[in-house]
């Protein structure tokens, strides 16, 4: 898949991808609350907390051939969207090496609070199979110039593509982004308290 906007291309990625996709990532998670409380921000080396969750979630997602798409700028990436297929959601508490390495990585408390997160997520979306949207990022140079729009553009066709999927479901703790989700059809389907953040479950029907 290559499709082209103004100077921006969207683009499938794969595994060579890994470290740029990270990089961009990092700067777009490390400042929300959500991961702010899951891997404790007021403690020493939260950074390196962050970077070792999600270098084992992407290193997790490729290995499991789940889809990933990115827009490019002159062969540089500047957006992410890692796409968990209907049927292969993976189920983090099954994962033992991923739970291992978070563990020695990461920490004990915040691979629990991570997991916890995740399960409690996953009980307020629909049961039906779905694709799922675990992360998602523009690199701030290059936001309010809808690549937001373009990247859940790219992941409403994969949908559409894949037989027995239902939509798309996401969440998120940050109000600036529920209201872009919310204009671009999601519909919010629950909330979660992690900690003193409420994090908003949506949902968006893809036929």
């Amino acid at each position: 898949m290559v499709e082209n906007a103004a100077d921006a291309t969207l683009v499938r990625l794969d595994r060579s991808a890994l470290g740029e996709a990270k990089s961009l990532l990092f700067h777009a998670y490390r400042h929300e609350p959500t991961f702010q409380y899951l891997f404790d921000s007021n403690r020493a080396g939260y950074d390196q907390r962050v970077r070792a969750t999600l270098r084992e979630g992407l290193e997790l997602h490729f290995a499991n051939g789940q889809d990933a798409i990115g827009i490019t700028e002159d062969d540089v990436l500047v957006a992410v969207a890692f796409i968990s297929c209907p049927g292969s959601r993976i189920a983090l508490v099954d994962q033992f090496n991923w739970r291992i390495k978070m563990m020695l990585t990461a920490g004990l408390s915040s691979t629990r609070r991570y997991i916890e997160y995740h399960d409690q997520v996953q009980a307020v979306l629909p049961k039906d199979l779905h694709h799922h949207l675990p992360f998602i990022a523009v690199h701030p140079k290059y936001q309010s110039q809808g690549y937001g729009r373009m990247l859940i553009s790219a992941v409403e066709n994969i949908c559409r593509e894949s037989p027995g999927t239902c939509g798309i479901g996401l969440d998120t703790g940050n109000t600036r982004y529920l209201n872009f989700y919310l204009k671009l059809g999601f519909e919010k389907v629950g909330e979660v308290k992690i900690g003193n953040v409420v994090e908003t479950v949506l949902f968006k029907r893809v036929n």
